[in-house]
């Protein structure tokens, strides 16, 4: 078991107050190594919060978060930093890249908190990222002269750069047309597989949800 989530709640507001609005309640969830899962659910149902909170930008309110056997609630600010870097990847509906740099640069930024350096091993790894992904002749490139499907690509490269063992996805393809999108739900699929980690996919795409291993739907605090 990769992913313990132990009788978690998460809310917004003044507990003491009318606007107080519980997200979570007393959800569970456990991801075994190289599982792939979706997560559905209408808007303001608390997906991106539950994934906020499994990659810890935020903490939940009650329960308990175990990755690979260690209770990661609790960690100190700096703790989780490096637990974020390291054992997580994260991909968003928007690409998130840095526009001053260039494709390459992007993908390897996150491994200056690490090793400070980028030696041969870090470079070697994310030309073999950019080859799986077909965007390897555009390394040199700005965001801006990248189509969005290319973008987001990258946008993967960089969350797989340092070999995390979970990939958090919040919406992938929403950003994306349904050629690019598919394109990108297959490779998800693909590297999931290639690269032994797991993935956690917040999604609206019917398509991406298919193949994934397990499709749950959050609906009032829960996974089901």
């Amino acid at each position: 078991m990769i992913l313990q989530l132990k009788n978690i709640s998460k809310g917004y507001g003044d507990p003491l107050k009318n606007n107080f609005r519980k997200v979570l309640d007393g959800l569970n969830l456990e991801v075994s190594v190289n599982q792939k899962i979706a997560i559905a659910g209408p808007s303001g149902s608390g997906k991106t919060t539950l994934l906020n909170l499994i990659g810890t930008l935020d903490q939940p309110d009650l329960g308990e978060i175990w990755f690979k056997g260690k209770k990661i609630t609790g960690y100190t600010p700096k703790e989780l930093a490096h637990f974020r870097n390291l054992e997580i990847g994260f991909v968003f509906q928007l690409h998130h890249l840095l526009p001053q740099c260039t494709m390459w640069e992007n993908v390897l930024l996150p491994v200056l908190p690490i090793k400070k350096v980028v030696g041969k091993a870090e470079k070697d790894w994310a030309e073999h990222l950019l080859r799986k992904m077909g965007i390897w002749e555009q390394r040199n490139q700005k965001p801006s002269e990248l189509s969005g499907g290319e973008c987001q690509r990258t946008a993967v490269a960089r969350a797989l750069i340092n070999k995390p063992l979970l990939i958090l996805a919040d919406e992938p393809t929403g950003a994306l047309d349904e050629e690019n999108a598919g394109h990108l739900a297959e490779l998800l699929n693909h590297l999931s597989g290639e690269e032994g980690v797991s993935l956690i996919v917040v999604t609206h795409s019917t398509e991406l949800a298919s193949q994934m291993d397990i499709v749950y739907h959050l609906k009032n605090g829960i996974l089901q």
